[in-house]
């Protein structure tokens, strides 16, 4: 008999449910999961600014689907950032503005208390979008606007755009889960 485990996704975006999904798959290729997708809040803005925050995002996601849908094995946040990085000539006055992600990936492993964490790579993004995010627009309205796309963010996103798509936003994130699948992978030395 196959035991299959099952993996709360904290988003309805088919870009971060498919990452996942890839994530786990590349992670325990012999293991069975069943993904289901919900949507819980992330206790940040909607655009989280900084790289805490972002993070906080993912972790509250992580932990409010733990406490309201106890009968999973993972429990998976995603969270997708920005913030403004201060260039290193103190000359230039200009800030510049990174864009990543945070993955935070709870179990019910060692009484719920092992936990994994990743962060994708970073990009800076142009300085169009950066000028519309500062008037107030979302990362994704603001690909909208500058691109002419509709709904990028549950597409390619910024990063999918940005690199026509040699990184869609589905590998993007996808790699950050398997990263942040390392502790369950190796759970005896975590």
């Amino acid at each position: 008999m196959t035991i299959m485990k099952k993996v709360m996704i904290t988003s309805k975006n088919p870009v971060k449910i498919n990452a996942v999904k890839i994530g786990f798959e590349k992670m325990f290729p012999g293991e069975h999961f069943e993904f289901e997708s919900v949507s819980v809040p992330s206790n940040v803005k909607d655009q989280p600014t900084s790289n805490q925050e972002t993070m906080d995002g993912a972790i509250n996601r992580a932990e409010h689907a733990r406490t309201s849908f106890k009968n999973a094995d993972f429990w998976v946040g995603i969270e997708g950032g920005i913030e403004k990085a201060k260039s290193e000539f103190e000359a230039q006055k200009e800030h510049e503005m990174e864009a990543f992600a945070w993955v935070v990936i709870k179990s019910n492993k060692n009484q719920g208390k092992l936990e994994g964490k990743a962060r994708t790579g970073t990009f800076f993004l142009p300085k169009k979008i950066v000028e519309l995010i500062e008037q107030g627009k979302e990362l994704g309205e603001a690909d909208d606007i500058v691109f002419g796309h509709r709904n990028s963010k549950q597409n390619n996103g910024a990063v999918g755009i940005l690199t026509g798509d040699v990184i869609t936003r589905t590998t993007y994130y996808s790699e950050a889960v398997v990263l942040a699948l390392i502790p369950f992978k190796n759970s005896e030395i975590y």
